[in-house]
């Protein structure tokens, strides 16, 4: 089976035979985020992401996603506080589903839903939400997130065809951001790609109406005014400290294949 992992470290099917026996704490920790720098974003969620979060593209050309940025640095998240608590309205779904994930086989034709065995709210003395009842049977709790779990998978497919489109009008184009911090240390992030606004503007009338119709304009208006954000992240409370400071965000760049390969900073 596969999955995206990044936050995941002990994927297991959730079963009967394995998981009668336990509950999920959920609270407000957040530790588990702590170092990662970006996660997915399905296109339903670019409405309340792109107030908060600069929305950009990630991935090879078979398997390009948009993700939200949470950090300039690797395992940085700069949306958690010193308590390890989310520092924004909008917290992503691919967070709020954790620790649950669809796995799917080989072929992709089945999928099963997982569980991360070491989320440190897992446990097996009755805390939070049992997954099972005292008779096997699942619990109201394990068949909402069986819900939530799905209507993601199904939003990330959908949100697969929109980026495919994308591709296909050529509109993605690999960026870059620059950084300079009070200190005069300047920061690069690369490895994500943006709607090129003058293509946008080349489309004929035709494709332009396509994308209108199946509200997909709208979301690439709001990924470019997202794009704003950038000049913000570095203003957040938890960006200070001995080694950070805050600093301006140049707009983003195109950059060269070589620029790319060069950048040490990358998005996980």
């Amino acid at each position: 089976m596969s999955t995206q992992l990044l936050i995941y470290e002990k994927v297991i099917p959730v079963s009967k035979q394995r998981h009668i026996g336990w509950s999920i704490k959920v609270g407000a920790d957040y530790a588990f985020a702590k170092h990662v720098n970006s996660v997915p974003l399905v296109a339903i969620e670019f409405p309340n992401a792109a107030a908060e979060y600069s929305i950009v593209f990630a991935g090879d050309k078979d398997a390009m996603m948009p993700v939200v940025l949470l950090g300039i640095r690797d395992k940085e998240n700069l949306y958690l506080d010193e308590a390890n608590q989310w520092d924004a309205k909008y917290i992503p779904a691919f967070i709020r589903r954790y620790p649950f994930v669809f796995s799917k086989s080989e072929d992709g034709a089945t999928f099963t839903l997982c569980i991360d065995e070491d989320f440190s709210g897992c446990n097996q003395e009755s805390r939070g939400e049992r997954l099972f009842d005292s008779e096997g049977e699942r619990t109201q709790y394990l068949e909402s997130m069986l819900r939530f779990v799905n209507e993601y998978q199904g939003q990330f497919m959908r949100t697969q065809i929109f980026c495919k489109k994308l591709q296909e009008l050529n509109l993605l184009e690999p960026m870059q951001a620059q950084f300079t911090l009070t200190s005069g240390q300047r920061l690069r992030l690369a490895g994500f790609s943006a709607v090129n606004r003058e293509r946008l503007k080349q489309l004929t009338d035709e494709q332009v109406a396509g994308l209108f119709k199946t509200d997909e304009l709208e979301l690439v208006y709001l990924h470019l005014q997202s794009m704003r954000n950038f000049n913000s992240m570095l203003s957040r409370p938890n960006a200070g400290g001995e080694s950070k400071s805050a600093g301006d965000v140049s707009e983003a760049s195109s950059a060269t294949e070589h620029e790319e390969a060069a950048a040490k900073e990358k998005l996980h």
